[in-house]
């Protein structure tokens, strides 16, 4: 799991090679061509929300979200998506050492974990549910080229509950107080519909997060979960980003699966979104 010496436990780079390049030279190049979409927001951006498929599914919506703060500066990065492969109640933190990455190490930020322990139960130092999960690494190509340096705290959320998702986006706007924090919420939409299905069901989520509305969509999700793999992830991130200041959001890109397959038949939908304290009420979604 990990290496010996001061650093900590190292979580490896499981999908490197096969959901996006294990060479740093070809993720670089990969990474800097989805970052080169979209333009910087008129916004202090306090949470993005970004999509976690292969790269050269995901990537070319990822990078509008990515793009928008990449000229920002943040304390630390705090990454929360679901748990795909484990069935648990609370929330998975990986507390300490760091995350492998093609482009290099990100460390985790062992104090602002133990804070979040400290102020939730639900938080649980559960390293296992991490090794084989995507939905973070998927973010950290991203986050390595454009905030090397930056800490991570890793969050995986296990049954998506009401009271595990807003006890969590409430815990994570306690600790962020004082600190340049930036919260990501990974999250892909509808699975395996046919386009125009997956088109109506995702234009559900992307009504209440272009209204900075976590209440409404958790509502939604607790109806239909299938809007979302990561819907609880979004609302926990909403909710934080919410009490620190952010007073509206944008959608900045949605696509899905088909784009890149050209398979209209069974898509996934994809959708990267930003949330800030925008001088207007940020409705600028924006289709592939």
């Amino acid at each position: 799991m990990g290496d010996p010496g001061s650093l900590g436990p190292v979580r490896r780079a499981r999908c490197a090679g096969s959901w996006y390049p294990a060479s740093a030279d070809a993720l670089r190049a990969a990474v800097d061509s989805y970052l080169a979409a979209g333009d910087p927001v008129d916004a202090r951006v306090r949470a993005v929300v970004s999509p976690h498929a292969g790269l050269m599914y995901s990537g070319p919506v990822a990078g509008y979200g990515y793009n928008a703060v990449a000229r920002q500066q943040y304390d630390v990065i705090v990454i929360v998506g679901p748990s795909h492969f484990f069935a648990f109640e609370g929330v998975a933190l990986w507390a300490r050492g760091a995350f492998e990455t093609p482009l290099g190490r990100l460390r985790i930020d062992a104090a602002l974990g133990a804070e979040l322990r400290a102020a939730t139960p639900i938080v649980l130092d559960s390293p296992a549910v991490h090794e084989r999960e995507h939905s973070l690494e998927l973010q950290l190509p991203f986050l390595a080229r454009l905030f090397p340096d930056v800490p991570i705290v890793p969050l995986l959320v296990g049954h998506q509950r009401r009271a595990t998702v807003e006890g969590l986006g409430d815990a994570l706007a306690h600790v962020a107080r004082g600190r340049e924090l930036l919260l990501v919420a990974s999250s892909d939409l509808s699975h395996y519909q046919d386009r125009e299905t997956a088109s109506r069901l995702d234009a559900v989520v992307i009504e209440h997060v272009e209204r900075n509305d976590p209440e409404s969509l958790q509502a939604c999700l607790e109806v239909d979960p299938s809007h979302a793999c990561g819907g609880g992830p979004i609302v926990a991130v909403m909710r934080a980003a919410r009490e620190l200041g952010a007073t509206g959001a944008r959608v900045l890109r949605y696509a899905d699966s088909g784009h890149v397959t050209g398979d209209t038949g069974q898509v996934v939908g994809y959708m990267s979104a930003v949330l800030g304290n925008f001088s207007d009420d940020g409705r600028a979604a924006r289709a592939a």
